[in-house]
């Protein structure tokens, strides 16, 4: 009897633990993990949602070159905007969508590198469900930084057509 006891009470606390470890890790899906800290939050009409922006290489007449970390939260993006020297994506972390002008919409996630040509109209933000981390890196500044755009529609963003 008493061991039956204490192997109830031993089985509650067991899966007791797992439910919550696994409440616990659907929780943090949505998250990702910083590597920098969130920075700045970006102004609201250049963005749809909250993106934080943290720089790491300023602007100068010696790189010509700007380097940051930007965190989307779920569900956020940025409107269109055109780079006049292209940009580079790195994912460090998450999920999230990227779309050129003209061509399908792309899921990209942690790993993934991206390049936006100079001059075309792109965006990039968070998947609806999980947060995204990205550095970006703008080269050759001296022939412009960027151009914000009209934001993406629902149904640009939904895949929608």
């Amino acid at each position: 009897m008493k061991y039956s006891i204490i192997a109830a009470f031993a089985f509650i606390i067991l899966f007791g633990t797992g439910c919550a470890a696994q409440t616990n890790k659907q929780a943090a899906s949505s998250k990702t993990n910083a590597i920098f800290p969130k920075g700045e939050l970006g102004p609201a009409q250049n963005f749809t949602g909250k993106a934080w922006n943290y720089s790491l290489v300023p602007n100068d007449i010696v790189y010509n070159t700007l380097m940051g970390n930007v965190y989307f939260e779920p569900g956020a993006r940025s409107n269109w905007h055109i780079h006049p020297a292209g940009q580079i994506l790195v994912i460090t972390d998450g999920v999230g969508y990227h779309q050129l002008k003209g061509q399908p919409r792309q899921t990209i996630k942690k790993g993934d590198v991206i390049k936006c040509p100079p001059n075309v109209m792109h965006w990039h933000g968070a998947s609806p469900d999980t947060g995204m981390q990205q550095l970006y890196i703008l080269p050759n500044t001296e022939k412009g930084i960027v151009q914000w755009l009209h934001p993406v529609t629902d149904a640009e963003y939904s895949n929608s057509k």
